[in-house]
């Protein structure tokens, strides 16, 4: 089954691409929200919170209340997951990075000078203000890269991380769509018994070390919740409920 790990810059129109991609390959597109719920799932927090983390805009407060070790783990668990079930384009959230010893996943990047960004971020939201605009790349291309840097050791600009490298300057959305979808079908990104025993491996530990930090999986924690409110129904008086809660 196919798996993309793609980074893309913002204003690059790599979200174009994602999306022309998976309609000619019929692959899901997984958007960042479903990551961050996940992961605040997991970590007890809000959606927003984990998303103003991983966005470079929560505050001093907020900082310090995470725990980047559990909060790499819970991602690099949920990223595995994702790829396992196939057929996926994954974007950011340090895949390639994560995937990248997975022989069958095609690791892509998409980039683009920074004028061209300016540019295209400008018609996209409607700004006047090309200051504006290249504020608002910088500040996404720092807080991506301080993710990858704290949580997964890398440089999410180093080419090689990727398969692929396309620069959409000279090549248009359609083009480089294309060019992801050959890859795809090249005889080096088939998935084999040794890729797929590998994938495994990586996910069986990203899940021991969540287990080995107190975190629980998904369905762990459902069971508890229910278990507790097993007992607070059967609870026979208003202090015997209290000592539940």
């Amino acid at each position: 089954m196919a798996v993309i790990a793609m980074t893309r810059e913002m204003g690059s129109g790599g979200r174009d691409v994602a999306l022309g991609v998976a309609d000619a390959c019929d692959l899901t597109l997984v958007h960042h929200e479903l990551v961050e719920h996940h992961v605040a799932s997991r970590l007890q927090m809000r959606d927003s919170a984990v998303h103003r983390y991983l966005e470079g805009g929560a505050g001093i407060l907020e900082r310090w209340r995470v725990d980047e070790k559990c909060l790499a783990r819970c991602t690099a668990e949920q990223i595995f997951e994702l790829a396992e079930r196939g057929n996926v384009i994954i974007r950011g959230w340090g895949a390639a990075q994560l995937l990248r010893g997975v022989s069958h996943v095609a690791c892509v990047r998409v980039c683009a000078p920074m004028h061209i960004r300016v540019r295209r971020l400008m018609e996209r939201a409607g700004l006047e203000n090309a200051s504006v605009a290249r504020k608002e790349i910088k500040s996404n291309d720092a807080a991506h890269a301080r993710i990858v840097r704290h949580l997964f050791k890398g440089d999410w600009r180093d080419p090689r991380f990727y398969d692929i490298v396309i620069n959409t300057e000279r090549t248009s959305i359609d083009d480089a769509a294309t060019l992801v979808s050959r890859l795809l079908r090249l005889v080096s990104f088939q998935e084999t018994e040794r890729s797929r025993a590998r994938l495994a491996t990586l996910r069986a530990r990203a899940k021991k070390r969540l287990s080995m930090h107190g975190v629980l999986d998904p369905e762990e924690t459902e069971r508890l919740h229910h278990e507790h409110l097993k007992h607070h129904e059967f609870a026979s008086t208003r202090e015997d409920r209290d000592l539940l809660l």
